[in-house]
């Protein structure tokens, strides 16, 4: 089970498995899953040879001894770049920095104290979405930094990693300036994913998956495991974060273009513009490890991907209909659960499964504005959402 305690390891272990090639030890000879130490007999002669005549694992590396996973080459080079598009989504991401405190939070506050400010079911809507996300991005991070980074052999996926994981840790960060801005029972908000079913329900469908790549002794290299990963993978980017932020993500939003709650608007639209970033990041390793290992894509695999994203789609519009038992904001259960099937068969598209769903449309259509939005003023306040940072700023 996924707790917040790391491992303790007994000195001689394989304790800090996947440093530097998926499951080695850490040293900086550990290079590779299957010869984790040179011979010192064999180094004896290493300079007389070719670079080619080297084991993968003691010579330069080069883009063709690059993989997603189970890679044998030194993953502490960085370069030469194979995946350009994994180093391409680490300079967006921080080029586009931001950090909650800089978004002003003075009208919310106005407006929350204000006991004809906002609606009970308004209200409901705004506690239900924090008690959710406040623990939400904590296991995103905590399945970042304790199990995919582990598993993922190229080092500037795992740059990325890296960025995403403190990225999580600042949406997580932005929903506790939240609450305390609000002056919300932080017991109540904190609880809820033990409280509150529908809250509950979603993250015991993640927990396992997590908990599959957190596992110490899971190691990847077989049809069996590295489907594992794969399946994992999907959960994580397609399902969790691709789905299951989406509803919270509209009704926050859709509160900001009521010209409410302007300042959690601002936020959440930093966050889902991070999160659609990540989604697409997760799709990109996705598709280039079943390039890499058609194998893993079997008709029996894609039914179990499938079958997944349906239930996902359950709960997530069980959700909904906690969340906002009544229409509220222009909004009913009735249009999320058109909305969810839309994604889900977008994100069956986005991996090459065939939609799930059929005839359904997009009943928000201003959502994929936002995702989109390049360079234009927010929709709440003056700041720009595709923030750029220091010298990397375009006034084009």
């Amino acid at each position: 089970m996924l707790t917040f305690e790391d491992e303790e390891n007994s000195a001689g272990n394989n304790g800090a498995a996947g440093v530097l090639s998926g499951n080695s030890a850490l040293t900086l000879d550990a290079v590779s899953h299957t010869n984790p130490r040179r011979n010192p007999h064999e180094e004896a002669g290493a300079e007389d040879k070719g670079q080619a005549d080297l084991p993968i694992n003691h010579r330069r590396v080069s883009v063709e001894d690059k993989r997603i996973i189970n890679c044998h080459a030194d993953v502490n080079q960085l370069v030469p770049f194979k995946y350009k598009w994994a180093w391409e989504k680490y300079l967006s991401a921080c080029a586009n920095h931001w950090m909650p405190q800089e978004i002003n939070m003075s009208r919310d506050i106005a407006l929350w104290k204000d006991s004809n400010g906002l609606s009970e079911d308004e209200r409901r809507v705004v506690k239900r979405n924090l008690g959710f996300f406040v623990t939400a991005d904590s296991l995103a991070a905590n399945n970042i930094v304790l199990g995919t980074y582990r598993h993922i052999t190229n080092p500037e996926c795992r740059q990325y990693l890296l960025r995403q994981a403190f990225e999580e840790a600042i949406h997580t960060h932005a929903y506790q300036y939240i609450v305390e801005s609000l002056g919300l029972d932080e017991g109540e908000i904190f609880n809820a994913y033990h409280e509150v079913d529908s809250i509950r329900e979603k993250d015991e469908f993640l927990i396992p998956f997590i908990d599959i790549l957190t596992d110490q002794s899971f190691q990847t290299g077989t049809l069996e495991t590295d489907q594992q990963l794969l399946k994992s993978l999907i959960v994580f980017a397609c399902i969790m974060e691709g789905l299951f932020f989406y509803v919270g993500f509209v009704q926050i939003l859709a509160l900001g273009r009521q010209n409410k709650m302007t300042g959690a608007a601002e936020q959440y639209q930093y966050i889902l513009r991070d999160e659609s970033m990540h989604c697409n990041f997760g799709i990109d390793v996705i598709n280039q490890i079943k390039l890499e290992n058609p194998q893993l894509w079997t008709r029996e695999f894609r039914e179990e991907i499938a079958a997944l994203m349906q239930q996902a789609v359950m709960l997530e519009y069980r959700y909904a209909e906690d969340t906002m038992p009544r229409g509220v904001l222009g909004l009913n259960a009735a249009m999320f659960k058109e909305y969810l099937r839309f994604i889900a068969n977008r994100r069956c598209h986005q991996i090459g499964l065939d939609p799930i769903f059929s005839e359904v449309s997009n009943p928000f259509p201003w959502m994929s504005e936002m995702i989109d939005l390049k360079k234009e003023k927010n929709f709440f306040e003056t700041r720009v959402t595709e923030y750029q940072t220091g010298g990397v700023l375009n006034w084009d």
